[in-house]
């Protein structure tokens, strides 16, 4: 899920018929000519705090300087599944916006985005992307039309603190899920926080629980193109689910709020109110600029992976631009996602620039995360920003260490919101009906599932 991403993190994103989509987007009244004087509107996350919107000022204010003809004005929008179709068809996204790789195929299939392939291919990156990542972006042909900014694995984020107010070692968080269940328990009891929270709602209940069906040796989906089949009601989200039921209503470990989204659980989280929950492992950032996360309590490891099949779940953001932008407004859009996204993770000097913005404005720098492009590449950019890192690295050890080695496994290939969206009543059900029916709940998400897939 998002970047948003990540995210990263992630109803209907309904794909509206082209004839349907009305002129969106476009900030400005700029000539066609690609050359010309130009405004475009760009997106910014809602909710920072001023700092955060002081440093993403001064980026605008170094790229208009090195582009005179290119002015840029910001609007706030935070990806949301249950809002952005309408946002989509009502035209009132900027020129430039973040989606979720769940998203971009069908966006590009549709028209629905400006197709930028042939402005994305003269960038000196543009062949060097890691090829299941940039194909999120790409179109049938392979030209992409919306350009990977984030990836992310899926994460256990954990609070330090409710660690050793709990009597549990911090730099051993649990690499089972039993021992996730018996750390929620034990903050729980000790704490009388949530032990383990879980996202419910707006398409994150499904995402979250596909993501432990997949740590679980599970698939939600199975087969390729025109071959795939449901599997909704497979042995391993069966087990998923038997598990948050325990710890729900034998363990009472998980607090009393059941209806979270990815924002409502990341303000509760960051308050000290939640001991683990999963999500994107690259969420730190949100966490401190949107919630105002203390760095001193912020753990993060990967997931337990049990069963012969276990992977974790891994996703990201595309930027995309707007399909009523001009000529003009593409060439620029194109070349802000180039200074503001990419830059400064294949050049050193944009690199640094950006790591002194976001060090001046006390905004976190090096902050770890599954690489857009090769290994080597994410740890030469660490590198160069070294000097600049103000986030504390010793406490992403446990996800950092083994990050690299856990298989990624992507998310549902085909109606992937609408798919999530089916499971969200599932995970609800489980933690708010003690004698819910898993079985039943599953079969009856099996068909639907099936019929959203057949519809694609």
């Amino acid at each position: 899920m998002k970047s948003a991403r990540s995210r990263a993190a992630f109803a209907l994103v309904g794909v509206l018929s082209v004839g349907t989509l009305t002129a969106c987007g476009s900030s400005s009244e700029a000539s066609d000519d690609p050359t010309g004087p130009v405004t475009i509107e760009v997106a910014i996350d809602a909710g920072l705090e001023q700092a955060a919107v002081d440093a993403f000022d001064e980026r605008i204010a170094q790229f208009e300087e090195a582009n005179p003809d290119i002015q840029v004005e910001t609007k706030e929008f935070t990806w949301s599944g249950t809002t952005f179709a309408a946002e989509l068809a009502g035209g009132t996204l900027p020129d430039v916006f973040p989606i979720p790789f769940t998203d971009g195929r069908g966006l590009i299939e549709a028209g629905q985005i400006a197709d930028i392939s042939d402005l994305v291919a003269e960038l000196p990156y543009a062949d060097d992307f890691n090829p299941t990542i940039a194909a999120a972006g790409q179109a049938a042909d392979g030209g992409m039309w919306a350009v990977p900014i984030a990836a992310y694995n899926q994460g256990l984020h954990y609070n330090r603190q409710l660690f050793e107010e709990a009597g549990l070692d911090p730099d051993d968080p649990p690499a089972t899920w039993d021992e996730v269940r018996e750390a929620a328990e034990a903050i729980a009891e000790k704490t009388g926080q949530a032990g383990y929270a879980h996202m419910t709602q707006s398409n994150t209940g499904g995402w979250i629980l596909t993501t432990e069906t997949y740590a679980l040796g599970g698939r939600i989906l199975e087969g390729e193109g025109e071959d795939v089949t449901a599997t909704v009601d497979n042995p391993a989200t069966v087990q998923a689910l038997e598990m948050l039921h325990d710890m729900r209503w034998e363990d009472d470990s998980m607090g009393s709020s059941f209806l979270y989204d990815w924002g409502t659980i990341n303000q509760d989280f960051a308050a000290g109110k939640i001991g683990m929950y999963i999500s994107g492992g690259a969420n730190y950032p949100n966490l401190f600029t949107q919630n105002q996360m203390n760095p001193d309590e912020y753990g993060v490891t990967v997931l337990p992976l049990e069963g012969d099949d276990a992977g974790t779940l891994g996703g990201g953001t595309l930027a995309a631009v707007s399909s009523a932008a001009s000529e003009a407004e593409q060439a620029a859009a194109v070349k802000w996602i180039d200074f503001y996204y990419i830059s400064k993770l294949t050049d050193q000097e944009a690199a640094v620039a950006e790591a002194e913005v976001a060090a001046e404005t006390d905004q976190p720098v090096g902050a770890p995360a599954l690489p857009i492009f090769d290994r080597e590449t994410y740890e030469e950019q660490q590198s160069w920003i070294e000097e600049y890192v103000n986030v504390p690295l010793e406490n992403f050890a446990p996800m950092t260490e083994q990050m690299f080695d856990q298989p990624v496994v992507p998310e549902p290939p085909v109606a992937t919101q609408d798919v999530y969206a089916a499971l969200d009543p599932v995970v609800q059900a489980v933690l708010t009906d003690e004698d819910a029916d898993i079985e039943a709940l599953l079969a009856d998400a099996q068909v639907q599932v099936q019929i959203l897939i057949d519809r694609a």
